[in-house]
């Protein structure tokens, strides 16, 4: 395989992240999964928000609040379109 063909594309990397927060996650926990820097997932964990695909809750755990980042519905939809629209392409 070659290098062309290992890069994603801003769609994967979204679908990556909302696949990794269905159940919520910390964005630590998203960074690594997803395989981007800090600010690349910042830049996208804003757009996600901004698009309505991510929510970001507060949850207590521990006697801790910690924020966390949970796929909403709407990505929910996203992700099953996303790969609707690959299984056509293959």
């Amino acid at each position: 395989m070659s290098n062309a063909s290992k890069r994603r594309d801003r769609h994967d990397i979204a679908v990556e992240i909302l696949r990794t927060a269905v159940e919520g996650k910390i964005k630590t926990h998203i960074m690594y999964k997803a395989k981007l820097s800090y600010a690349q997932l910042n830049e996208y964990i804003d757009l996600l928000l901004t698009k309505g695909l991510l929510e970001n809750l507060t949850i207590r755990q521990k006697r801790m609040d910690k924020k966390v980042f949970k796929t909403t519905q709407k990505g929910l939809d996203f992700i099953e379109n996303f790969e609707n629209v690959k299984r056509l392409w293959a």
